[in-house]
């Protein structure tokens, strides 16, 4: 019983005990360090025991009953069924189920029989070892306990958080998938970038600033992807106190330096570089310097523990849709397919568009007329509008037994 619950026991519960000061944890923890010793001193007095107890009872059926064949035989099969029901697997089964509950004072005796049966561990031990080398097994090497890996790591929090509030049990698994994800696919398309163009008219500039729903925007002069600095907006709002006649000049003369980011950089690597180079928005750009997109520090944050922000006008939010009463969700096309396999429960591919647009025109290879339908990701998909070269509306039908989340 005792060397099955130690087995069996649960060591980052043992540990943490042990870092609270628990002496019987300590014991425990001694115990596991040395599984071999251990095991040959539970074996050994297990072995002993059986001999004996079954040595007992044929003797005493031998002088009760004679000696005769059947009595040794029927004496020692009784003994066998005895010691196998009672002495092995019942034990075993209770070591097992209650391991917590009993390796904890199992440690207190098994720590001092340990230490005082090392001549006879040690005697036995010259015999197992030579055995051992027979077969070039390494005998008395440390015992290292294997790693989890990231997978089984996920797993164990899956499968042991019930303690855990949902909210929390999410973090933790999003960070899990922080290194698969990259910032190309929390990024803010280059379609939907709010920033500043010096070549407008200095009172459009200024109407933008004024209105703008972001404290830092991206400046760029007559083409977007000639990106020419950030500007802080509070710092430009502070230029229209002044009496004097604004130019471009004085907003350039308030840009800081972009970072410029490769497209696919993941996202945990990504969460280190802001704090290392100390910045919060990172411009993304493909292998020929074209701008993609923009990601700043929150909306890493928002990937591991969920929206938190004010959602810009316009702006499809994870949170802003689900099924309705009929099975039926009405998305823009620029929902990214993300947002949709966590929201709706799908399983649309990821390792291409990242867009429910950019999927569907993959799909079909060309532009389509609204409306046409097709099947994708286990659901139909039905496009409701088309306008200026890119799918605007789309009506996804849930699968048939699948229940809206």
């Amino acid at each position: 019983m005792a060397e099955t619950a130690l087995m069996a026991a649960n060591r980052f519960r043992l540990r943490h005990e042990a870092k609270r000061g628990s002496r019987r944890a300590i014991a425990t923890l001694w115990l596991l360090e040395r599984t071999e010793r251990l095991l040959s001193l539970v074996l050994i007095a297990n072995t002993l025991i059986n001999a004996m107890a079954i040595a007992l009872v044929t003797a005493i059926a031998i002088t009760n009953f004679g000696m005769e064949e059947r009595v040794i035989l029927a004496s020692t099969a009784l003994i066998v069924f005895v010691l196998i029901v009672l002495a092995e697997i019942s034990p075993k089964i209770i070591g097992a189920r209650y391991a917590d509950q009993i390796v904890l004072p199992a440690s207190i005796v098994l720590r001092p029989l340990l230490s005082a049966a090392r001549p006879v561990i040690w005697f036995v031990h010259l015999f197992v070892n030579s055995l051992l080398g027979l077969f070039r097994v390494k005998p008395s090497g440390p015992l290292h306990e294997p790693r989890l890996s990231r997978d089984e790591l996920r797993s164990v929090l899956l499968e042991n958080s019930s303690f855990i509030p949902q909210q929390h049990k999410n973090i933790l698994l999003n960070l899990f998938d922080l290194d698969a994800v990259s910032v190309e696919d929390i990024m803010t398309p280059r379609a939907q970038i709010e920033a500043l163009n010096l070549s407008a008219p200095i009172a459009e500039i200024v109407e933008q600033l004024t209105t703008c729903y972001h404290n830092k925007l991206p400046v760029y002069d007559g083409e977007i992807n000639q990106i020419a600095g950030i500007l802080h907006v509070r710092k430009a709002l502070a230029l229209l106190h002044q009496h004097e006649e604004l130019s471009a000049a004085d907003f350039r003369a308030l840009l800081s330096a972009p970072y410029f980011i490769p497209q696919d950089t993941a996202v945990f690597a990504q969460l280190q570089n802001f704090q290392e180079n100390r910045e919060r928005l990172a411009i993304i750009v493909d292998e020929y310097g074209e701008l993609q997109g923009l990601v700043t520090l929150d909306d890493i944050i928002e990937e591991m523990i969920g929206d938190f922000t004010t959602s810009t006008p316009g702006a499809t939010r994870a949170e802003s849709f689900g099924w309705d009463d009929k099975g039926e969700c009405l998305l823009e096309g620029s929902t990214p397919l993300r947002d949709i396999n966590k929201r709706l429960g799908l399983n649309f591919a990821l390792d291409g568009p990242k867009t429910l647009n950019g999927m569907l025109l993959e799909l079909l290879q060309e532009i389509p007329d609204a409306p046409i339908s097709l099947q994708a990701g286990g659901c139909i998909v039905e496009v409701v509008q088309v306008q200026n070269q890119a799918i605007k509306v789309v009506k996804l039908r849930r699968p048939d037994g699948k229940r809206p989340h």
